[in-house]
């Protein structure tokens, strides 16, 4: 198996698994993705969230994708979680001056000194965006990256923005995103 050591906590279908396999793969050549996948939402997110984000974390992890959040708590702490236990890369981009509030999970904190002025730099620097959740500041997120032209996938959302992909179970989510980031 070319994934990560650990990254295959969970039973996944067929066709997931041999995207992700493809994946790594690829993030093991000089055509890698250099930009993350930008995985966001609620810092006060519910257990469904936060299970959905750490299992999309982990997967994409596993397979060499680095992961940026808010670096703050719910749904951005179990990606971080998700990343790292697969031995991947979690990067926070912290509204803050300071890691005071980082979770314990990153593997790299990044104080803005922004406020919520730092959702723009999570959405720029995701090469997609992987909603899971939502709440003000994951749909300024979204906002910015569709109107950046990035690929933005939704599960758990509480409103539909145009141009966003709906899915409907951390499967589906993995499909579409892998679909994005094999293209």
């Amino acid at each position: 198996m070319s994934l990560r050591e650990g990254a295959s906590a969970a039973v996944l279908p067929a066709p997931v698994t041999e995207a992700l396999e493809r994946l790594a793969q690829k993030q093991r050549g000089p055509a890698r993705h250099r930009q993350p996948v930008a995985i966001i939402g609620p810092g006060d997110g519910g257990a469904a969230e936060c299970e959905a984000a750490h299992a999309v974390a982990h997967a994409l992890a596993g397979a060499g994708m680095a992961v940026v959040c808010g670096g703050r708590g719910g749904v951005m702490a179990a990606a971080s979680r998700g990343a790292v236990e697969a031995g991947g890369i979690a990067v926070g981009i912290l509204p803050e001056d300071d890691d005071r509030n980082a979770n314990e999970w990153l593997s790299v904190a990044i104080p803005t000194g922004m406020g919520e002025m730092r959702n723009g730099i999570v959405a720029r620097s995701g090469v997609c965006l992987v909603a899971i959740g939502g709440n003000m500041g994951t749909l300024s997120e979204m906002a910015l990256g569709l109107k950046w032209g990035k690929p933005v996938f939704v599960m758990h959302g509480d409103v539909a923005l145009p141009g966003a992909v709906q899915a409907s179970d951390v499967n589906d989510m993995l499909a579409k995103v892998l679909a994005c980031l094999l293209a």
